[in-house]
């Protein structure tokens, strides 16, 4: 439990303020006002769990998420009051709760038929454990439009009245018409046209006239030259106008007593509508107020982690930061400077000390405030990896605590505090002390904050505590279980740095913020004097430790500032190489796209087709990496006899064995393949070579004109057929037109189904035996398309 006298002094109350004001509808900023923290640590899991599901699903554009965060009418009173006995809501009440239901129905559907939904478990416990009045929702987008009026729709017989009061309406004008021209009295009028006067159809009459008609006169005009005039003719009309509107008034009757019905039986449904969409009101509240000043959810770790937070920025410095930023703000406020609050795993006392105003109490108040939102399910601002132990007690013993009226001074006041609050503080306990001791006799006030402090570790309660105590400044130095801090300040103008630099202690530099207060001079000399004559002038020395460490810290902050440099110049060095990656994609993809177009509506061959796609993935390689990592460096243009290169279109490694410079071409051993290859198709490359193929055995012919050969003689059909099936794909992306199988002569089976297998490859434009110098029929010779 965290007391309210607590939360009060850590302005938790404040946070909250804020949090109310960026809901959207009135129930959120209610509910959000009453917020508290959590019970236990699992709520707060659930809370942070919640959170983030949340904003992923927020983070869908809203044409995806197919709900819009919007304000909603208030209908909580109208919930309430349904439970009397003399509940009567009027159509403008069942207008209202249409409003919420519709709203409530986009967020339940969008949620439950997201397609990601099983990443949402708890956001989808939030929707499935609240279900909608399916009824009464129907009902009341049928029977109430947006106007807030009762729709015809709404009853049969309501639908049957309303007609006929508009066929009536019509059969008045037409009857006016027809008078107006048999009796040529449109002069008499005021207006052309016909009104309603206690619901009766009138003519707006001159006064002047009034006598050439007869009828009945209902009202006149405030300047009297007007009067409204039932004629003769319409007063049977009106008199069965009358008795349709009353007709129609207890038809409506009807519907909203049937809407009040199903109200009353879907009455919890409709209640977990209104909460469903006020819990997500205050989740976005806290998406907002978590983009105000940069912050997250942290997780609670176990006790003996410590506490971590890193950069923590007082929460309400941090919002009004943002909102001078923002222009919201008329007064300056203090820059925010973000403190690493740590204690490491297995201690847990934290004593702050350094100068008067340099940020001890900021200090003390962000660790609280912090941990007070964290316990209550709320976004704080802190970097990630930042973590806290769940305490179910925090007591802060901050700020002058005198009353006057109840005779306590600041000292008696922070020992009646703690008095109240020991027996209550174990290991699950925050203890925040600000200048505790400090309102008595200086040796004694150290001597009790010392023996608090460690009857405290003794209980293993997390205390953070600031001090300007000597005493304590040397305990937390000599301490195992305790650590000490202390706020640095400029070493030449004395002026704070508000930074928090660990394991050492800060001088309390009185008489410099004094002297920077207007003190006069002749004051401080005086004290400076007495000091030196009473022997406990240890300033020189912390002043050595606080240039050190302020030092220390520069650099520190040096090294983070390049760290975060080279950690943006990396992320924009990947963004740029996406971007150019998937557009790359995308022009390959369109070039592919018209070969295919051109392939199909004839303004180009297959094999047309396929050269150019050898050609577009050729020039892909040098824009690539090679297996391995290995990166392929430039074209070849200078080829010798023994070198190692890459073949683009096979993306296979190979060795130049021969080279053809009239024709501009290579001859390649990879692995047992030997082939003619273009000497744009070679890159230069490092690695392993090519395993060769198995099965087959592919060899060059020195025969012009020859590309490929293949040979399969001593192979399984299934097997040989499956090889030239593989090798007729190779050689037509490579763009080959001629190939060599070598099948041998034997029986002339093989030689049967491999011609069988060539008149069905779409690939391969003729085939023949080859002539008797060249292999004879143990060798077929193809051409391709």
């Amino acid at each position: 439990m965290i007391h309210r006298r607590t939360l009060h002094s850590l302005e938790f109350t404040k946070v909250i303020e804020r949090l109310a004001a960026l809901c959207l509808s009135t129930n959120g900023k209610k509910r959000a006002r009453g917020i508290l923290p959590l019970p236990d640590a699992e709520a707060v899991d659930r809370a942070r769990a919640l959170y983030e599901e949340s904003g992923t699903w927020m983070a869908a554009p809203e044409t995806e998420r197919n709900f819009r965060f919007s304000a909603f009418t208030d209908v909580e009173g109208l919930l309430d009051a349904a439970q009397g006995s003399r509940f009567s809501p009027d159509t403008e009440a069942f207008w209202a709760l249409r409003d919420m239901l519709g709203k409530a129905k986009s967020a339940h559907e969008s949620i439950t038929l997201a397609s990601d939904v099983r990443d949402w478990p708890n956001l989808y416990e939030l929707v499935k454990s609240r279900p909608l009045p399916v009824q009464l929702t129907a009902a009341l987008f049928r029977c109430i439009s947006d106007d807030a009026l009762i729709k015809d729709e709404s009853s049969p017989e309501l639908y049957r009245l309303r007609g006929e009061i508009r066929a009536l309406h019509r059969n008045c004008m037409n009857k006016v018409k027809d008078f107006a021209v048999q009796y040529n009295f449109a002069a008499y009028l005021q207006d052309e046209f016909m009104t309603l006067s206690q619901d009766r159809y009138v003519l707006p009459l001159k006064a002047t006239y009034k006598a050439r008609m007869q009828g009945i006169i209902h009202d006149w005009s405030q300047t009297g030259e007007t009067c409204y005039f039932e004629p003769i003719f319409l007063v049977e009309l009106n008199n069965r106008l009358q008795e349709l509107k009353h007709e129609e008034h207890d038809e409506e009757q009807k519907v909203l007593d049937y809407l009040r019905r199903l109200l009353l039986a879907e009455l919890d449904a409709a209640s977990g509508a209104l909460d469903l969409l006020t819990e997500l009101d205050i989740l976005q509240a806290k998406h907002a107020l978590s983009e105000r000043f940069d912050g997250r959810m942290i997780p609670l770790s176990p006790a003996d982690e410590g506490i971590y937070l890193k950069r923590a920025r007082h929460p309400l410095l941090a919002l009004f930061s943002a909102d001078d930023q923002m222009g919201r703000r008329n007064q300056p406020i203090p820059k925010v400077h973000p403190l690493d609050i740590i204690l490491r795993p297995g201690e847990r006392c934290l004593v702050v000390t350094g100068g008067n105003a340099g940020g001890k109490t900021v200090c003390l108040k962000t660790l609280g405030l912090i941990t007070a939102m964290a316990l209550s399910g709320l976004p704080v601002p802190v970097d990630g990896g930042s973590h806290l132990p769940w305490c179910d007690r925090m007591d802060a013993f901050i700020g002058d605590e005198q009353s006057l009226d109840a005779s306590v001074s600041t000292f008696t006041a922070q020992i009646d505090h703690l008095a109240k609050a020991w027996k209550h503080l174990n290991e699950r306990s925050i203890v925040l002390l600000d200048e505790f001791g400090a309102g008595t006799d200086p040796a004694q006030g150290a001597a009790l904050a010392q023996a608090v402090l460690e009857e405290m570790l003794v209980r293993k309660t997390f205390v953070l505590a600031a001090t300007h105590f000597p005493a304590l400044k040397t305990w937390s130095l000599t301490n195992a279980d305790a650590r000490a801090a202390s706020m640095l300040f400029d070493p030449t103008t004395k002026r704070p740095l508000f930074r928090l630099a660990y394991d050492q202690v800060g001088a309390s530099q009185a008489l410099a913020t004094a002297r920077e207060h207007g003190l006069p001079e002749e004051i401080l000399q005086r004290a400076e004097k007495y000091l030196l004559q009473a022997g406990h002038d240890t300033e020189g020395l912390l002043d050595r430790l606080n240039a050190l460490a302020a030092r220390r810290e520069k650099e520190l902050q040096s090294l983070d500032a390049e760290r975060e440099k080279l950690r943006a110049d990396t992320q924009r060095q990947r963004d740029t190489l996406k971007k150019t990656r998937e557009k790359l994609l995308e022009e390959v993809r369109e070039k592919a796209q018209e070969l295919m177009r051109a392939w199909k509506e004839g303004r180009a061959t297959a094999k047309q087709s396929l050269k150019e796609m050898s050609c577009l993935r050729a020039s892909l390689v040098p824009e690539k990496k090679a297996q391995g990592g290995q990166t392929l460096l430039a074209p070849c243009d200078k080829p010798v006899v023994g070198q190692r290169v890459l073949h683009a279109a096979f993306r296979k490694h190979g060795v130049i064995t021969d080279i053809d410079e009239r024709r501009g071409r290579v001859r390649l051993d990879m692995g047992g393949v030997s082939l003619w290859a273009q000497m744009s198709d070679v890159m230069i490359a490092a690695g392993p070579p090519n395993k060769p193929l198995s099965g087959a055995t592919v060899v060059n012919t020195a025969r012009e004109g020859a590309s490929l050969r293949l040979d399969v003689r001593g192979q399984r059909t299934e097997n040989a057929l499956h090889e030239l099936s593989r090798f007729l794909d190779k050689a037509v992306l490579a763009g080959f037109e001629n190939i060599e199988v070598v099948h041998g002569r034997g029986t002339g089976a093989l030689r049967r189904e491999i011609h069988s297998f060539l008149r069905t490859c779409p690939s391969v434009a003729s085939f023949a035996l080859a002539s008797e110098d060249h292999g004879g029929d143990g060798m077929t010779e193809v051409r391709l398309r």
